[in-house]
């Protein structure tokens, strides 16, 4: 193997079907060549590596070279504070603790749920509105249903208006981008275009984090901004607009991804769509199995290691840059059987597709919620659903691997 199938892997000609070449990268669980990254792309290896403590996700501790096909160095133009999710314990722990105060278990256990009749009356009326278009016959599912569903969700769950969303949706595309390791880019443009939309996005947070100190609400945003009795401390400000950006961009991000790659591959699977019209309770199990047959989040391109880790009969040295392919070890045959194979009744799913470890998905309650709501409903009420394009136009991004647009049609939508 060389560096050469690294690159095949971030090239767009590829982007529509990855899949064989992570079969053929998981020949080698840990592929190291010359000055690249480390790169991991079998199951075992990787479930082990995101729970390692010797695995950094601090940015800080990078030291790319830049020949690698895998990333970029991030510099250290970043606007805000890092996120919760680059940074180690023990200061992701005191930040990730802070955040989950107002949103989850045990402080507020009934958040997520709470939400669900509300997620109903979203979803509701966005279909009404794909029922209320000029025509039927192309229908793009991304722009009409799951790029407005998430986002409105994470507004409201945030407490961000959302008739803002035209003005931050420029600079979440600009950040997600610039997760992407894509070796055709400039490295001296992406980083500063990342910097530029983080310095606006936070301006506009810090305004609204101002506005709900003087006016507090119900909402995240209010919460994280009031500090109250924190065992761990109340959060600077920039932290606080730093926790939002990300909650603002990842809350939308990946499950905009989640619900157009299933409803993608419940079209190529007609019989699972037609018994998820008629059994919707097997939403459940077909976003899990979604979630490892076409993950949202496809790879992590950045970590570094701490000391050195030996791994699959690889000693992976102190200060190497390591990527994690998930998407590949949700395909590994020594994990799943008959991994290429779509199946909502598989059992024993512990698939990687919300990550693992100190750093698993902070939104996944919400995200599978909304997926499982999302995708049961386009299956009731959607009318002998087609695709109009497959493969589709996908996005540009590796690491947040999804359709741009999906076009499809029906012959009519049923009442709600």
């Amino acid at each position: 193997m060389t560096r050469a199938m690294l690159r095949q892997i971030i090239d767009y000609s590829n982007r529509a079907d990855p899949y064989p070449l992570y079969e053929e990268l998981r020949r080698t669980p840990v592929f190291h060549d010359e000055d690249g990254p480390y790169v991991v792309s079998t199951y075992h290896e990787i479930q082990s590596l995101l729970h390692d403590p010797r695995i950094s996700s601090d940015p800080r501790n990078l030291t790319l070279s830049p020949s690698d096909p895998l990333g970029q160095d991030e510099g250290d133009g970043s606007a805000l504070p890092p996120v919760f999710i680059r940074l180690d314990p023990p200061d992701h722990d005191r930040l990730r603790r802070i955040t989950n105060r107002p949103f989850g278990p045990p402080h507020s256990p009934h958040r997520v749920h709470d939400m669900r009749g509300e997620l109903d009356g979203i979803v509701t009326g966005l279909i009404d509105g794909i029922a209320g278009a000029d025509s039927l016959e192309r229908i793009d599912l991304v722009d009409q249903f799951s790029y407005p569903f998430p986002v409105t969700v994470i507004c409201r769950l945030l407490g961000v208006p959302h008739e803002d969303e035209p003005r931050f949706h420029g600079w979440a595309d600009t950040l997600a981008a610039s997760l992407d390791p894509d070796p055709d880019v400039d490295p001296g443009e992406t980083p500063k275009a990342a910097a530029d939309a983080q310095m606006e996005l936070g301006m506009y947070l810090a305004g609204l984090i101002e506005e709900r100190r003087k006016n507090p609400g119900e909402d995240m945003l209010s919460q994280l901004a009031a500090g109250g009795e924190e065992p761990d401390g109340a959060m600077s400000t920039l932290e606080v607009v730093s926790t939002a950006a990300l909650l603002l961009i990842a809350g939308h991000e990946t499950t905009v991804n989640l619900i157009t790659n299933g409803m993608l591959t419940l079209l190529r699977h007609p019989d699972v769509l037609q018994r998820l019209r008629e059994e919707p309770q097997l939403s459940v199990p077909i976003v899990e199995e979604l979630l490892r047959y076409e993950p949202p989040v496809q790879l992590l391109p950045r970590r570094s290691t701490l000391a050195d880790i030996e791994i699959a009969g690889v000693n992976i040295p102190k200060g190497a840059t390591v990527s994690l392919i998930l998407a590949s070890g949700n395909r590994d045959p020594k994990r799943f059987e008959n991994p290429d194979r779509f199946d909502p009744d598989r059992k024993d799913i512990q698939h990687l597709g919300l990550g693992s470890g100190i750093h698993s998905c902070f939104g996944a309650p919400l995200a599978r919620l909304e997926a499982q709501l999302a995708l049961s409903e386009l299956a009731r009420r959607l009318e002998n659903p087609r695709l109009l394009e497959d493969p589709p136009q996908y996005r540009r991004n590796a690491v947040l691997r999804g359709p741009r647009h999906l076009p499809i049609a029906c012959d009519g939508i049923r009442a709600p």
